[in-house]
């Protein structure tokens, strides 16, 4: 079976790359992130997913550093996405972990049609179920970690999905360091780490409400 040059040059950066990010991947896994990608470049020329950039930056910014987040998740781990857009990070999480489940919720109807397809190609479908609403209007579900990467004015955002995510969940929250304050400004604790290769861009681990620092 033939591999296209843009899939190729992403598997060889996903395998190269994944020591730098503390991530392991099986040969099975790269198979599904590879059509992942695909299936992403495809749809992303007709719907904004994600900004252009290269099948090297892509494996890099997007899936490895989707995949930093593993670390945070135990066995049988149940997560919630909010404002899922492309579905980063958790569909490569899905991908690389068949113990974990989720749920997407994307209040963008034609980007919920993409999840939904991302699943079934990915054979994700039977862990995965996308919610086509913004996350206010879903009742909280009972997860255990709660995730976001871009969503739409996510700082004035942030005490609404503090808010809304289950009292005992931790919340994984990708973002550039001004995240920080805001998180703390809400009178929440937080620990961050810096993405490899990167200056700015972080992943936070917040307390849930039950177990916040309230200041």
């Amino acid at each position: 079976m033939s591999v296209n040059a843009p899939t190729e040059k992403f598997r060889d950066t996903l395998n190269r790359e994944a020591p730098t990010y503390d991530v392991t991947l099986t040969t099975e896994a790269v198979a599904g992130l590879s059509r992942y990608y695909e299936l992403l470049s495809q749809w992303n020329a007709r719907i904004h997913l994600v900004a252009p950039c290269t099948p090297r930056e892509f494996a890099k910014r997007h899936v490895l550093e989707s995949l930093v987040m593993l670390k945070h998740l135990p066995n049988n781990a149940e997560i919630a996405e909010v404002g899922a857009g492309a579905g980063l990070p958790t569909i490569p999480c899905l991908i690389v972990r068949p113990d974990l489940r989720a749920v997407l919720i994307e209040a963008a109807q034609k980007k919920a049609i993409f999840l939904r397809e991302a699943l079934v190609q990915t054979g994700l479908a039977v862990r995965a179920t996308v919610i086509n609403e913004r996350f206010e209007s879903v009742p909280t579900p009972a997860v255990g970690f709660v995730t976001c990467r871009a969503l739409e004015r996510f700082e004035g955002m942030l005490s609404h999905l503090l808010d809304w995510s289950p009292p005992q969940a931790t919340l994984l929250l990708f973002g550039a360091k001004r995240l920080e304050a805001r998180i703390e400004g809400l009178g929440f604790s937080s620990t961050s780490e810096l993405m490899p290769g990167s200056t700015g861009r972080f992943l936070f681990s917040v307390s849930g409400r039950g177990a916040a620092i309230r200041r």
